[in-house]
């Protein structure tokens, strides 16, 4: 049977009758929140149940330890429940022969990555009524202002649009990444309830990660200007060249892979839209900019440069600055030569 992951999140409690859920998608932060609610509940009855975490790899090496694990007692809880990671086809008929026997007092945590509509798991969790199954896509825009909105009307803290906006682009469309951030806020504001924009910026990091996001954009986009401004910013910092090169190496995979997909869709536009993770708003025209200058070929260069400067940076440390600085200047010009 299929659920909306908000059906379960607003009232978890008549979900408790089924012992088997499927949860499936990229959203490991959704998953997260639905386990804590579920777990929350059964808690509710029997605040001792047993926790048993298993990746799918040891059920299939040791079957008879698994089911163990099902039917044997607890010496300490009378519930139990189990979690198997990283699920795929090659546990159905160990699911199958759980549904038949239905065990008492034990929910199972079906975790998985994507699964096609073709996969045998998740077909049989979306034709049986005895069980559940949640797909759990990327959080939209709207699913991240619900959740920073509600995280602050919790705790009495006043939040402006642009500290929202704020917040959710900092996110990069993740709800653990977000929740972080809360975090570092609500333990700031203990004794303040209205806190400044500057303040908020000063909390989160921005002038570190952000500018070196920034960085990577202005320079694929060739905006030489703003590129500069920002380098000659970073340029007397020390800088995790390692890491920033790893940051712009998984830029122009997230680019080759959007690119790849562009004969599926009638243009940019509907593409962009279509993306997954989703992209956030404010971030599309740099985006497509980038898709717009940037051929195939060329993005696959980029990605070996991207290697062959992080080698030449760590046998050449003395210089490593100079080099690493040279590779995105060049990588900058080429892109303002397009324009």
């Amino acid at each position: 049977m299929i659920k909306k992951s908000y059906e379960i999140i607003k009232n978890p409690a008549i979900f408790l009758k089924f012992n088997l859920l499927l949860l499936y998608g990229e959203n490991d932060g959704l998953k997260k929140d639905i386990k804590k609610i579920i777990q929350d509940n059964l808690n509710k009855t029997d605040k001792n149940t047993e926790i048993i975490s298993l990746q799918e790899s040891i059920i299939i090496n040791d079957t008879e330890n698994f089911y163990n694990s099902i039917y044997s007692g607890s010496l300490f809880s009378k519930k139990k429940i189990i979690i198997i990671n990283e699920a795929t086809d090659k546990i159905t008929e160990h699911i199958k022969k759980i549904i038949e026997k239905h065990p008492e007092n034990v929910f199972f945590f079906i975790l998985a990555e994507q699964l096609e509509k073709r996969s045998k798991l998740r077909n049989l969790f979306e034709t049986n009524e005895k069980i559940l199954c949640i797909p759990c896509y990327f959080d939209s825009e709207r699913d991240l202002e619900t959740i920073t909105k509600n995280e602050f009307k919790k705790n009495n803290i006043s939040l402006s649009q642009e500290l929202l906006n704020l917040l959710i682009e900092k996110s990069n469309g993740n709800r653990n990444n977000l929740r972080n951030e809360i975090e570092k806020i609500k333990l700031f504001s203990i004794n303040k309830k209205k806190i400044e924009i500057n303040e908020i910026k000063s909390i989160i990091n921005f002038s570190g990660e952000y500018k070196l996001d920034n960085l990577i954009n202005e320079c694929l986009c060739g905006n030489t200007l703003h590129y500069k401004k920002i380098l000659s910013e970073l340029y007397t910092n020390t800088i995790n060249q390692v890491f920033l090169l790893r940051i712009a190496s998984n830029k122009i995979q997230r680019l080759l892979s959007i690119k790849k997909n562009l004969n599926n869709y009638n243009g940019l536009d509907s593409l962009l839209n279509a993306t997954r993770p989703p992209i956030f708003w404010k971030e599309k025209p740099m985006v497509k900019k980038q898709l717009t200058i940037w051929s195939l070929e060329e993005l696959k260069l980029i990605i070996n440069e991207i290697n062959s400067t992080e080698i030449l940076c760590k046998k050449n440390p003395l210089i490593s600055k100079l080099i690493f600085f040279e590779f995105f200047n060049k990588i900058c010009k080429k892109a303002n030569s397009y324009l």
